[in-house]
């Protein structure tokens, strides 16, 4: 399995098949999407398949499919499968804003995802349209309930908390959870170059949260070697659990365990360091895995130990929108 300089190996790959997004949330793409995106030309569906088998090789077992919003592609079940039937890859997840979902659910199990990851900003229809530009609510929660029914072995719904926005609907997304096979994972929002005054305004640090569900007797649940970058919780009295991602706790780059692929093929070490590099010119005829696994090992040897976040410096992200997080 590929390694970077520090030791850390990378089973996990985060794959944009999109750059653009149909939401505008007030974090990510609260103007819609960028001239760029719309003329972007993303992987083929080739293209994707010679990647992900040229990852496979590389010891990749687990693919999560982003955007963007992934479920903008007409071949998102396409995709979907072709990568479940590459040999070595076990683990077939996808992240999406659920606006699809109810449609999409039965051809993407099939397809072979095994693991849905559906954002959900607030459980309250006027909050939610507020957050995201969409007041789509309630379809996204017919989706979730069809997908829990449905037989995926993961079900979490992402809440980025906003100060003065959502912060106080915490304790109502812990119990979305306590019957409900299902986990909540709240996301500490981030800072990024097109972002700084609303960063400024809504950074609500998890430790708050952590501290709170550790007091009334959550406990930490062990780190799977593919799993996210989430810390997970889980409590007795509860069928589901809590999962908490704060990019600025002192160990959060000590784990990571993923790497990230644009819709554009470029790949990019670290969400929040700079530069990336086309890995197209790999892609476009069969046969050149070996070529890729090359190439691939000798980016990583520039993949540092972490995130500069702590000083003040988020790389050469602006948003979060072409790289799904």
């Amino acid at each position: 399995m590929i390694a970077d300089p520090q030791g850390r190996r990378f089973p996990y790959l985060r794959l944009s098949i999109t750059p653009v997004c149909n939401f505008r949330c007030g974090y990510c793409l609260p103007n819609g999407n960028p001239e760029w995106a719309k003329r972007a030309l993303p992987l083929t569906l080739p293209e994707i398949r010679r990647l992900v088998r040229g990852f496979a090789a590389m010891g990749v077992t687990k693919i999560r499919l982003t955007g963007g919003e992934p479920t903008l592609r007409p071949d998102v079940v396409e995709i979907a499968a072709e990568c479940a039937s590459t040999p070595g890859i076990r683990r077939i997840a996808l992240t999406t804003n659920g606006y699809r979902l109810p449609a999409l659910v039965p051809g993407l199990r099939r397809a072979g995802v095994r693991a849905l990851n559906v954002s959900v900003d607030s459980l309250k229809p006027e909050h939610f349209h507020h957050i995201t530009g969409a007041d789509r609510l309630p379809t996204v929660l017919e989706g979730i309930d069809l997908a829990l029914s449905s037989g995926f072995e993961a079900v979490k719904i992402n809440t980025v908390l906003l100060k003065g926005v959502n912060d106080h609907e915490v304790e109502g997304f812990v119990e979305w959870v306590r019957d409900r096979d299902a986990d909540v994972r709240f996301i500490e929002l981030m800072p990024t170059a097109d972002g700084p005054e609303y960063f400024a305004r809504h950074h609500q640090r998890l430790s708050v949260v952590r501290d709170s569900l550790i007091a009334r007797g959550w406990g930490v649940v062990p780190r799977q070697t593919d799993g996210g970058p989430a810390e997970v919780l889980s409590h007795p009295d509860y069928q589901g659990r809590v999962g908490l991602i704060r990019p600025f706790a002192e160990d959060f780059c000590s784990t990571c365990n993923r790497l990230r692929v644009t819709a554009l093929g470029e790949l990019k070490l670290c969400l929040f360091g700079t530069g990336q590099r086309s890995l197209r010119p790999w892609l476009q005829e069969d046969g050149r895995e070996e070529e890729l696994g090359h190439a691939v090992a000798a980016m990583l040897l520039g993949k540092t130990a972490g995130h500069g976040l702590h000083e003040g410096d988020h790389g050469d992200t602006r948003n979060l929108a072409a790289m799904g997080g």
